[in-house]
């Protein structure tokens, strides 16, 4: 047991605390605790449950949300987390703790099942009030700035103008007419559909447009190996020889165990893999020798079955085999066609939903991971599409215009995007709206282009930076 020597004692116990018993109002947990509707959220994270009556008591939305919101603002471990809450007072108040308390808050598993019944729509509708409600809490401040510098102007007595403290709820409205936002505070952003607060007015026609709208698309990367498929047979080859080996342990010493070869195997794969730079002839040839010690152990398997039943192999080897029976189709069939391309490819045996991704980046012409197009303003960001199978950007323009007027009450005066975004579709519906679209026109550069059009591409350009910088921010 650990002791603390006297000097040690002495410190400890005439540490100074700068808060002095209190919590400072103006710390970024208090304030982001003030723009979370906690009440809503637990009134649509009660639904989660199947029988809320029945079972151990469940923590509070409250600590779910809050616990995730904590680790990856923070980009904490599942137990670090957990950790971080203990000893600090002020992530304990962010979680709706009425006092101190030295102790872990939940075991830190219980965070993967707050990320289950929290799902996408959940934190899509969370991530949308507390945009809003930031950007409202930014317009009050800055009317009240305005009102306090013409005040000054007419020598009024209000010299050191008003300082504004945001109680817990009071920034939950938006008003139906509100100035342009002035945002410079950043969030990160897990949502995936639009939603609007049930405070705000329903969207007017005929509204000027105003803000600036931008829209980009990445990829969000997954944590796998980088496949190849010499290597993804030889990890499903030797999971299939472990699904063997469980299937004939019940008929140890009363039927011989069928060959799979594995030696052999192994030291094939590992000739070429260890090879600096191996020809596609060769590798060509492993692959086929691959296939048939992958479609060897699967025949191997269809005959076990009849003696032992699937019920013998867990849950997670009974998946892989029907992971793994694709697997196999969708390389032998690229290999007698002598193509690389099929559709709804696997790439990772653990994540089969991953696809691979053609980005055409300078050092990954492809990306494993999910595609996400996103849409900024004014620093805050939604994620507007989130799909595993590769989509067109361009497609999403229409839509998160739309989505943007549901938010805002009025469309958006300026779009600032790929090339890619520049469709015609695209253009006649901004030109309809009467929103500027970034970007140069449609066919054959123009030898004679004026300055202001380079000046303003060059702006548009620099401007949209912020975007990607919210992607790395993102993927970090």
């Amino acid at each position: 047991m650990f002791v603390l020597n006297r000097d040690m004692a002495d410190l400890l116990e005439n540490f100074y605390l700068p808060f002095g018993g209190r919590l400072n109002p103006a710390n970024r947990w208090v304030q982001l605790a003030a723009l979370i509707p906690w009440g809503i959220v637990e009134e649509k994270y009660v639904r989660s449950f199947q029988s809320p009556a029945i079972g151990q008591k469940a923590y509070s939305a409250r600590i779910a949300l809050g616990s995730l919101i904590i680790k990856e603002r923070l980009g904490l471990s599942d137990r670090e987390t957990t950790l971080q809450i203990q000893e600090n007072p002020y992530l304990q108040f962010f979680l709706g703790y009425t006092e101190y308390v030295d102790e872990e808050p939940f075991h830190h598993s219980l965070l993967t099942h707050f990320r289950e019944r929290l799902g996408l729509e959940i934190l899509a509708e969370v991530n949308d009030w507390i945009a809003q409600a930031a950007l409202q809490a930014e317009r009050e401040v800055a009317m009240k700035q305005k009102s306090s510098k013409r005040d000054r102007d007419d020598d009024d007595n209000d010299a050191g103008g008003s300082q504004i403290t945001m109680e817990v709820g009071e920034a939950f409205s938006i008003p139906e007419e509100a100035p342009a936002p002035d945002v410079t505070k950043k969030t990160r952003n897990m949502a995936r559909k639009p939603h609007v607060l049930p405070s705000t007015a329903a969207p007017t026609a005929n509204v000027t447009n105003r803000g600036t709208l931008m829209l980009d698309a990445t990829c969000a990367p997954a944590d796998i190996k980088y496949p190849t498929d010499l290597g993804l047979l030889n990890h499903a080859r030797e999971i299939l020889e472990d699904i063997i080996d469980v299937l004939h342990r019940p008929h140890i010493g009363a039927m011989e165990k069928p060959r799979t070869y594995r030696e052999k195997a192994r030291k094939s794969y590992l000739g070429i893999s260890k090879q600096r730079k191996a020809s596609g002839k060769v590798i060509r040839k492993a692959i086929k020798k691959q296939l048939g010690y992958v479609g060897r152990d699967l025949r191997i398997i269809e005959a076990l079955v009849t003696h032992t039943p699937f019920t013998e192999l867990s849950k997670r080897h009974y998946r892989q085999l029907l992971i793994i029976s694709e697997l196999y189709r969708q390389q032998r069939q690229m290999m007698e066609k002598k193509t690389h391309v099929i559709s709804d490819r696997i790439v990772s045996i653990e994540q089969p939903h991953v696809r691979p991704m053609v980005r055409g980046k300078a050092g990954a012409n492809v990306e494993f991971g999910a595609k996400i197009a996103a849409s900024m303003v004014d620093g805050y960001a939604w994620i507007e599409t989130a799909q595993w199978d590769s989509f067109n950007e361009a497609t999403t323009l229409q839509a998160s215009v739309e989505t943007y007027k549901q938010r805002f009450g009025h469309y958006p005066a300026v779009i600032l995007a790929d090339k890619i975004y520049r469709n015609r579709d695209n253009l006649n519906y901004c030109k309809e709206l009467r929103i500027r679209l970034s970007g140069p026109k449609l066919g054959r550069p123009s030898k004679q282009q004026s300055d202001g059009d380079c000046r303003q591409e060059r702006q548009d350009a620099a401007q949209r930076n912020a975007i990607e910088g919210k992607f790395g921010e993102g993927k970090r």
